[in-house]
């Protein structure tokens, strides 16, 4: 399919009860793709681990979008979901990514990240999949036969919250290193202290009255 102005650029998040079905579908996503009914610019099999990260065990891309704005979509997905954040968003916690965002916005409790995060379930294989495509019906009529169940978020939403999360989890490093250096100068305030006040013990225990006749 030639990228034209009707074709839409969504990020796909597809949920298995099978094992193998995952595998399956990235294949059925390549065959859309080389028939021209989608374009595939990225996708990869992920596997939620019990402790949270995501795990890529299969995965295709466009070389033609690898030096593109576009480009590695998928793999700054799993980078996000698959570390501590992704955690938290995907957990029972209820933090939102949207959170991030402007607390005043009507919207701000709806994220396409915590969507596609509580998706990817520990258990079977899910896809991910960053596609142009005219109409879902190609993808979600594959999918289907497969026993997939299909959510899928604008990639212009997805970019953008991933955009957010990055710079949140830098701001939230800087801080963490900014907490331990206080940290560390108070310790050795304190330590110094300590020190001192024993020696001033010391010092006046050791300290003799003087005698008067």
């Amino acid at each position: 399919m030639s990228e034209d102005l009707f074709a839409r650029e969504n990020v796909l998040a597809v949920s298995f009860s099978e094992h193998s079905n995952a595998y399956e579908a990235l294949n059925r996503l390549k065959e859309l793709d080389a028939k021209g009914e989608v374009d595939v610019r990225g996708a990869a099999v992920v596997i939620r681990e019990e402790d949270g990260k995501l795990v890529t065990k299969a995965e295709i891309g466009d070389e033609s979008w690898e030096d593109t704005a576009a480009g590695g979509l998928i793999g700054l997905l799993v980078g996000v979901l698959g570390g501590p954040l992704g955690i938290v968003i995907g957990g029972a916690s209820g933090v939102l990514v949207g959170s991030l965002f402007d607390e005043d916005d009507d919207d701000a409790t709806e994220s396409a990240l915590t969507d596609i995060s509580k998706s990817v379930r520990v258990g079977p294989p899910a896809l991910l999949g960053d596609v142009l495509e005219d109409s879902p019906v190609a993808i979600d009529a594959a999918m289907a036969n497969l026993g997939g169940t299909v959510l899928r978020r604008s990639g212009v939403d997805v970019r953008a919250e991933i955009a957010a999360a990055e710079e949140a989890q830098r701001e939230a490093k800087k801080k963490a290193r900014s907490e331990l250096r206080e940290a560390r100068k108070k310790k050795q305030k304190d330590e110094v202290d300590a020190k001192l006040a024993a020696l001033k013990s010391k010092l006046g225990r050791h300290k003799e009255p003087t005698a008067h006749s």
